[in-house]
């Protein structure tokens, strides 16, 4: 009986990873149109991509399973691409921008990390070796960008520093206006976050 339990649980759990894949494949272009840098862009194109391959292995255990992968929407994607979209319509510019972006995509990788994690281990556990494969390929892809997405993030934000700019012959009073502009809008968010 426990093991029917999990069974359907499983099932469940893959129906909720395939929602979040779907709905992800929508939100990685329009990321990717957002994004200021040409590395950023070129990283969440190329993701699509792999996005579009997790869908693809997904149906391939929902087709060895005999059931429909349809029938579930994962309301934590569809939060988190929410919030990316957010970011996208601040009037944030150039590496403030992408490290923005960075951060959303993060929280959507770190999402779907524990969600591949899980069904791993339940399938597992139900002996469904075949589909432990695949999973595995798919989570060790979601840790692969989410490292990627890691080294992007550590130069857009040591880039869109004061001091960086000043390093970079950036300099002015302009140049001090605008980064300290950004820093206390950002403070101001956070205090309306937090309140």
């Amino acid at each position: 009986m426990a093991e029917k339990g999990l069974k359907e649980l499983y099932i469940d759990e893959l129906k909720d990873l395939y929602s979040a894949e779907t709905q992800l494949v929508k939100a990685l272009p329009k990321m990717a149109k957002s994004a200021a840098s040409d590395e950023l862009r070129q990283g969440f194109e190329e993701h699509l991509e792999q996005t579009k391959g997790h869908v693809q292995r997904l149906e391939q255990i929902f087709q060895a399973l005999g059931e429909s992968p349809k029938g579930k929407k994962c309301k934590g994607m569809e939060g988190l691409i929410a919030e990316g979209s957010e970011v996208a319509e601040e009037d944030y510019e150039g590496n403030i921008l992408d490290a923005a972006l960075i951060g959303a995509a993060q929280r959507v990788e770190h999402y779907e990390i524990a969600g591949y994690g899980t069904v791993r281990a339940m399938a597992e556990v139900l002996g469904e070796d075949e589909h432990v494969s695949l999973l595995t390929e798919t989570l060790d892809e979601e840790k692969e960008t989410d490292e990627k997405l890691t080294e992007l993030a550590q130069e857009a934000n040591t880039a869109g520093t004061p001091e960086k700019e000043k390093a970079t012959g950036n300099q002015g009073d302009d140049a001090d206006a605008k980064s300290i502009g950004i820093e206390r809008k950002n403070d101001k968010k956070t205090s309306k976050r937090v309140a």
